[in-house]
This record gives C-alpha cells, structure tokens and sequence, in this order.
C-alpha cells in the first residue's frame, strides 16, 4: 500500500526521463553501505557539466525516491567516480550535486584523479573549497577503489568499482518501467473495479423482462472483461515477478541485491493488492448478479401471471355468463354441454395457474428478495382456480337440477299425450260390446299404472327439491302440466265410470245409432300413436231398449268426447307453430351468430390496432378460417331469414322456402369441405391473445372454434325441424311438399358429407373434378376375380375380402382404401388412399351372386377384370345397384 500511494503522490516515473536515465551519468546499482544506506553511485562521464539541470535533478529524485522510506532515512551514501578526470570535473560534480541532491545524505566518496598532478591539485581544492560545497557531510577522497573497499563491501560495489555486484543499467531500466507499468495496471483496474460497483449499486432494477434480460446480459459482459483484465494483470505481475528473480533462478549462488529484493517484494504486494480486490469484486458481484436473476425471475413471473389472470379473469367472466338453467331438456343439455366445452377449455390455464403458484413459492422458498410481491400473486392464483373449480361444480348441481326437474315435466306432458291419444284411439263402436268395453277397461287400467312413474311428486316436496332453480317461468309451466294431469285423471275416470256400466252383463242387444253424415268415423287401429285431426271427430252411442224401460234404462257412452278432441287439436296446431317459432327464432339467433363471427373475429383480422397480436401462422389466412362463412351470412340475412318468417301464419309455405332455395343452399357444401383445413390452422392458432381479446370483446361464453361448427350444425337441424312438421301434417295438405322438401335437405346433407369424402382421397393423379357429379360413397368388402388371355388363369384368389371404400361419380367408379390417422391427439382423420378405377363406359353389373344376397358383381371389359363387392346390408346393396343402373341407363341413351 506504501508503494501505491508512493506511485501517486511521485511526480516521476521512469518512462517519463527514460532518455536521461540511458545516459547512465547517475545510477542507483542495488548496492547498500554497512549501516544499509543506499548507494548512489556518479561513474564517469565526460559531459557531466553539460547535462541540463532539470535533467540532472530529475535523474537524481527519481533514483532518490526509488528506495523505501526506511532505507532513504538512514541517508544515501554517494560514490563520485572521477579517476580519469581533472579536478575541476571533481569540483563541478560535488558544487551540483551540494546544489540539487534532494536525499539525506550520510557520505561522499570521491575517487579523484589518478594523475598525480590532478591528484594534488584535488587535495589542496578539497581543503579549500570543502565549504563552498555547502556539504554538512564528510567528503572522504579516495585513492582508489582498494580504499574504498575500506568503507563498503565488496560485495555491494558494482565491478567497475571493483565489486562483485551484477548490475546492468538496461535491465535495470526495464525492471523499473515493467515495475511502474505493473502498479499503474493494479491501480487502473482496481479504479475499474471501485467504478463498476458504484455503477452496479446505483443500478435501478427494470420493470420488464426485456430491459431485465438487456441488464443482465450487459452487467455480466462487462464483469466477464473486467475478469479478464484482472486474469491480464495478475499475469503481468508475475511474469515481472520471474525476470527479477531470474539471477536467482538461473544460478543457485546468485543473491538479489536490496532493491531487486525491494522490487520484488513491490511486486508481490501489488500481487497480493490485487488478489484482495479480485475476491472483494466477486463477493460484490455474487449478490448483485443473484440480485438481478431474481429480479429476472420475478419479471418472469409476473409477466406470466398477468397473462394468466387475464386468461382466468376471462374465464371467470365468461362463466358468470353462464347464468341460463335452460327451459327445456334440449336445452340444458346443451347449457351442459357448453359448460363442459368451458371446463375444458379453462383446464389448460387452471394448470398453468396452478404451476405458475408453485413456482412462485419455489421462488419464496429460495429466499427471493420480492416475497411480498409474489406471496400475494400466488394466493390470488390459487383463490381464482378454487373459485373457478367451485362455481363450476355449482353450475353442473344447478344444470343437474334443472335437468331432473324439466325430464319430470316432459315425462309428466308425454304421458298425458299418450293418454289423450289412448282415449283417442279406442273406437267407441267396438266398446258397445261387454268383451270390447272389457278390452278398453283393461288397456286404461295397464296405461293408468305408468301413472307413478311419469307423474310428479307431492307439489309440496317437488318445490322444496327444486327450489333452487324454481323460476316464475318454470313454476307456471309445472303448474300449466300438474293442471293437465289432473284433466287428465278425471277423463280416464269418466272413461272407466262409462265403460264398467258397459261391461256390466246385458240383457238386451246393442245397436249403435248411426253417426250424422258429417261425423261419420274412420276405424282406428289400436296401435295408433298420433291420430290425425280428421279422426278427432265426436260420437255418441246409445244402448236402446225395447218397452216402457227403454226411457229410464238407457245406458249411453258419452265420452268426453268434445274435451278430448279440443285437446288433440291443441297439441297438434301448438306443436306446429312451435315448430315454426322454433325455427325462426334458431334462425335469428343463427344469423346473429355469424354477423358476431364477421364482425367480431374476421374483420378484426384487418384491425391495426390488433395486428401485432395476430400469430404469424394466421397471417394473410382469412379464408382459410372462415371459408364461405360471409356468403353463408349474406344468403341468411337478406334471403332466407324474410322468407321463412312469413311462414308463421301460413306454416304450409315453409317446404317450398327449401324446395325454392335447392341451389342456393349448395353453399353449405363449400363450407364444409374448407372445415379440414379450419380446424388444422385453429388448432395451430387458437390459443392466441388475439382470440382471446376478441372473444373478451364479444363477451362470447365459447370459443371461436364452438361458433365456426354452427353452419355444419345449422344444416342438420333444418332436416330435424322439417321431420318434426311432417309428424303433425301426416295426410294433411301440403305433406306432399315437405316430404319433397326433407329429400332436398337430406340430399345436399348427404352431398355434403360426400364431398368431405371426397376431398380427403389421396394418390389420385388425374383432377376428380373430371369424373362427373360423386353420386355414393361408401365401404364395401372386395373380392377379386381376374383373368388374363386365353387361359383365363385367376390372378389371385382371396379367401379374405379388401376392405375397399368406393366412390361412384357418373363417368368413373374409384377404388380407394381408408386409413385413420391421429391429429395432435385430436380426434381421428380418415383419408382414403387411391387403389384403382373403372371407367363406367366399360363396365357392367351382375346384380345377384349366388349364396349372399348382399353381394353384387361390377365387371370390366367383358368379365376380363370382376369385382366382386359386398354390402352391409341388403338395403344399401340396392341403392348403390340402383344407382350404377341409372349411370349405365343413361350413357346408353347418350348413346343413342
């Protein structure tokens, strides 16, 4: 520490008077006198007068400031080498150096010259001008270096000066600069060091990951080349530290003199100096790195917890949405299904959440410095998931309720259907009769013991089961059915009370009266379910008897007849408009559905406020997502919407909506076969934050995907609507029409599902858009029979069948083979691999194969190539037969 604060307070250095100190007219040899002084030695030098004072007294302090304090304090012993010299050289040397030497000196040594003229004229000038040398020191001449010998060593005298001392002034010049280089490297780096801490304990941390990430990497790059720095300077130092101890080194009787001993120990000082900032430095950087990768962490975390709490914020929200508990079956089976898809859908953040907590106690645990700000971010993790988890089950024991309570009343309001139309069903005419009334007595009593099950529980205990979820709606629907089952009761009681007076044993026969004309009944078979409102007709039947009796014992079945029919006709005409109502209402939600879908995720694609958040997968791929969907919106918004809400007063003009809009209806088709390729750029992009703040937007209880299937769902139901309308207009006017109406949506159902087929076929090398309209599609077992030449050889026997999938269009017939392959473990995909193909020009059919009648035969080239095919039913056998007839019927009429 000495030598450094020598270094800083020392005006000079050697690099700064290197030229003077080459001159070599001073030199500072290593030697020390017996007290320990050192030994300043003035060797000859002929222009020793003419060396400028500045540079003299330069050369001077520098050699004087080299030794320790301690040695320079015992004072400096001078040697002036004069012996080739005049006296007046003697003179001049000893009046500069009384003038300029800045030491403490102890003696003075001068070799005078050894002519003897020059030699007495120094022993008379020294005695008097020994004042004027303004010494306070002895000034001791000196014969030769013998006498000297008498004051110093040999051994610390160099040999000019008869010593045995090693000394060379340019080594000793190199050693110095190495030495002052050396402590200028050890205080510029610890500089280094002080000043880099100061940086790095003023630091701020950042508030983002990024700037983090940026910090740290900065903050260790620079520690990485402040560490090799010190690796540089440590080096340096010791290899100074072996070219001084090199004499040694290189012979065993060598001795470093004091200063080369003093400049080693300077060396390994510094050494040591540096070693103690080094380890200092690191325990500095050690917490302050740790510092900064826990900041890093926590940027981390909190980075992540943000998305996830947005994710769970919008899953809450979303569920809170869930506040329907439906107002029928269907209904809350779907609200199930919905809440099932949003159990799904929220399990992957739930897992994250969850993960996301138990890694922040991980961070706790290892005694992060930020505890208070992560401990409450876990809490709130695991209180979302808790809450989530909980409202959840709350929502299925809700739904669950709801669902038991609206299958009670359903079964409650079809058993008194059923009733209604037993009461309907049973032909007055044949109860007339003991047996008949018998008969009718015995199918009321079997239908009256479903009663139990179907009817509901005590009002008082059906309330306090389901009042939870008892709404004003559903209340009066309970109470409008429990009102119907009562109406019901009493009209199988009066039935009983009128068909046991029948039964009872007659005496006279029964003749019915006949019926007016405009109520003349058709019979109805027993089993009828749903008798149509013609039959609904009121009858009267009276038991005549002969005699003064006959006024007072007539026994007459007077059904409720009137009720019973009015209450027919009401179920009939109400399923009908509720039909109708159904269906406009689906669709107004349905188009409400796909303007959200276009307005609220499609256009928002082309919003540049959103851009950034779109996945580069989804870039410039629009199309592909949505398809058709924006045609589909057009044709329901502004076509098919008006025509179908003017049915609602004529229900008899809803089949000719569909048969009128065949063609437009296709579109569907489009739509369908792009929903491959949909769901494969959903899957790679649904989980985006654009999705996301869009369906947030939206306040969308499901996800995008749940909407993009309304259009394939929206098909299918318009076939169930139209199913329904035709079990309430069974032989009425206008059946004819919906029953056309349901073939044409069956068929662009079955078209659809066709065309999906078809676009999966792979290895198909010509264009199957050529191959005419895909009229059946379907798997079949193949056997085949071929046979080549004249020999007509079998070309292979099959004992087991291939497993063929067939694709019929009107001018070719594709052999393909289905395979199944798993998507991302989503659901299986079928594609159907290309195997052969016949030209429908050139085949023919054999419509039996002896022994199976589902097999049929298609031939090729007069039998050269038979295929034998067999269905899985003979019903679809038929169909697919009678379709290859009507291909083959036409080319031959094409022919003609």
């Amino acid at each position: 520490t000495d030598e450094i604060m020598q270094q800083e307070i020392r005006p000079l250095v050697a690099v700064d008077i290197i030229e003077q100190l080459h001159r070599q007219f001073a030199i500072l040899s290593g030697g020390r006198g017996k007290d320990g002084a050192p030994i300043i030695t003035f060797p000859e030098f002929a222009g020793f007068s003419e060396i400028p004072d500045d540079d003299f007294l330069n050369v001077v302090t520098y050699l004087t400031s080299i030794p320790s304090l301690e040695a320079a304090s015992i004072g400096f012993i001078i040697i002036i080498d004069r012996r080739r010299d005049k006296w007046s050289a003697v003179k001049a040397s000893l009046t500069r150096i009384a003038g300029a030497f800045p030491g403490n000196l102890q003696l003075v040594f001068v070799l005078r010259p050894s002519r003897f003229i020059q030699r007495a004229i120094a022993d008379i000038g020294i005695k008097l001008y020994r004042d004027d040398f303004k010494m306070k020191v002895p000034i001791i001449m000196l014969n030769s270096v013998s006498d000297l010998h008498g004051y110093i060593d040999k051994s610390q005298l160099t040999r000019e000066l008869g010593g045995t001392l090693e000394y060379g002034h340019s080594q000793w010049i190199h050693h110095r600069t190495a030495i002052e280089n050396f402590a200028m490297t050890v205080k510029t780096t610890a500089q280094m060091l002080q000043s880099f801490g100061t940086d790095l304990a003023e630091t701020e941390l950042p508030n983002d990951v990024q700037c983090t990430e940026e910090l740290l990497s900065s903050h260790t790059e620079h520690h990485s080349k402040l560490k090799d720095e010190l690796k540089l300077a440590v080096k340096q130092g010791a290899t100074l530290l072996t070219c001084i101890r090199e004499p040694v080194t290189r012979s065993a009787n060598s001795k470093l003199s004091p200063d080369e001993l003093e400049n080693v120990a300077t060396v390994e000082r510094l050494l040591a100096q540096l070693d103690e900032t080094e380890k200092a430095f690191d325990q500095f950087w050690s917490k302050h790195h740790l510092k900064l990768e826990q900041c890093l962490q926590l940027r981390h975390f909190e980075h992540d917890f943000r998305e996830v709490k947005l994710t769970l914020d919008n899953l809450m929200e979303t569920q809170a949405g869930f506040a329907d508990i439906g107002d029928s079956v269907t209904r809350v089976e779907n609200l199930l299904k919905e809440q099932k898809h949003l159990e799904e859908k929220g399990q992957e953040p739930l897992e994250k959440a969850q993960s996301l907590a138990l890694h922040g106690e991980q961070l706790i645990q290892n005694n992060h410095y930020a505890v208070d700000s992560i401990r409450p971010k876990c809490v709130e993790l695991r209180r979302i998931c808790d809450d989530f988890t909980n409202e959840t089950k709350k929502k299925y024991d809700i739904l669950g309720k709801s669902l038991e309570l609206h299958k009670q009343l359903d079964k409650a309001s079809q058993w008194c259907e059923a009733g209604i139309y037993l009461l309907a069903s049973q032909a007055v005419d044949k109860c007339q009769s003991q047996e008949g009334a018998e008969t009718a007595l015995v199918e009321i009593e079997k239908f009256l013991v479903t009663a139990k099950e179907h009817q509901l529980s005590n009002p008082k205990e059906f309330y306090n089961q389901f009042d939870m979820i008892l709404t004003p709606e559903i209340k009066a629907n309970a109470q409008r059915i429990v009102q119907k089952l009562e109406d019901v009761q009493e009209m199988f009681d009066k039935r009983q009370v009128s068909l046991k007076k029948l039964a009872a044993k007659q005496t006279r026969p029964v003749q019915p009266v006949a019926p007016h004309p405009e109520s003349s009944p058709k019979r109805a078979s027993p089993k009828i379910t749903r008798p149509a409102a013609q039959e609904n007709t009121s009858y009267h039947f009276q038991v005549r008897r002969r005699g003064p009796a006959a006024q007072s014992g007539n026994h007459a079945l007077v059904p409720e007849d009137c009720r019973l029919h009015g209450l027919i006709e009401k179920c009939i005409s109400k399923s009908q408009g509720h039909i109708i109502n159904e269906l406009i209402e689906t669709e107004r939600v349905y188009v409400e559905e796909l303007q959200s879908i276009i307005e609220g995720y499609a256009s928002e694609m082309d919003n540049p406020n959103l851009v950034h958040l779109i996945p580069s997968a989804l870039q410039n791929k629009k199309e592909i997502l949505f398809g058709n969907l924006p045609e589909i919106y057009y044709f329901h918004n502004r076509i098919f919407l008006k025509e179908i809400e003017n049915c609602i007063e004529n229900p008899e003009l809803l089949a000719r909506c569909f048969l009128k809009r065949k063609e437009d209806l296709q579109i569907y088709e489009k739509y369908c076969q792009n929903k491959p390729r949909s769901e494969a750029l959903w899957r790679q992009c649904g989980d985006s934050i654009f999705f996301q703040e869009c369906q947030r937007k939206l306040d969308h209880k499901l996800s995008l995907d749940a909407y993009l299937l309304k259009p394939v769902q929206r098909i299918t139901k318009y076939q169930l609507l139209l199913k329904e309308m035709l079990k309430c207009s069974k032989n009425s006017e206008g059946t004819a029409e919906l029953e056309e109406a349901l073939a044409t949506v069956l068929d662009i159902i079955k078209s659809v599902n066709d065309s999906m087929h078809q676009i999966a076929i792979t290895g198909y090398e010509g264009d199957v858009s050529e191959l005419g309209k895909l009229l059946m599609q379907g798997s079949f077992n193949v056997w085949t029979d071929h046979k080549k030449g004249h020999n007509k050889v079998k070309d292979l026997a099959r004992f087991k069948p291939m497993q063929r999938h067939l694709f019929l269009y009107t001018k070719m017939l594709l052999f393909c083979k289905k395979r199944e392959e798993n998507t991302d473990g989503h659901e299986k995909t079928a594609s159907y691999s290309f195997k052969n193909s016949l030209k429908m020009s050139t085949v023919g059919i054999t419509e039996n194969v002896k022994g199976d009648n589902k097999k049929f035969e298609i031939w090729y080239n007069g039998r050269e190539e038979v295929y034998i095919i067999q269905a899985s039913s003979v019903e679809l056998k038929n169909t697919w037969i009678s379709e290859i007839r009507k291909v083959l019927t036409g080319q031959l009429e094409a022919c003609r």
